[in-house]
């Protein structure tokens, strides 16, 4: 019985090009372009987890990709393609109020 490797390897052993793969869009190009649209690093990280973790999900509500044609692709690439084609928005949130340094309780002692 002989070894059966699959075709993309035997058109290597054979001299032959293998077809580029297409239709594959490059992470880090969405990354970029995600970052563009995000600002932040760490808010595109926290943006692309969450979301991943949604597709991830078993049956849960949000775990249909919004976007067509991600045969292809990983969740975080669906989830960097959502961010670009603006079918996920985020709010940013205002930034906390500093505390008053007089208002902290003293400790009795």
């Amino acid at each position: 019985m002989g070894r059966e490797f699959p075709s993309i390897v035997r058109k290597i052993l054979s001299g032959r090009k293998p077809e580029p793969l297409k239709n594959v869009t490059l992470n880090a190009d969405l990354c970029r372009k995600a970052l563009e649209k995000v600002g932040s690093p760490n808010t595109l990280v926290n943006l692309v987890s969450k979301r991943v973790r949604q597709l991830n999900s078993a049956g849960g509500t949000g775990s249909r990709p919004l976007v067509l044609d991600t045969a292809t692709m990983g969740a975080a690439d669906i989830a960097l393609l959502e961010i670009v084609d603006d079918k996920i928005t985020y709010d940013q949130l205002p930034d906390a109020p500093a505390q008053d340094p007089a208002a902290k309780r003293r400790r009795r002692g």
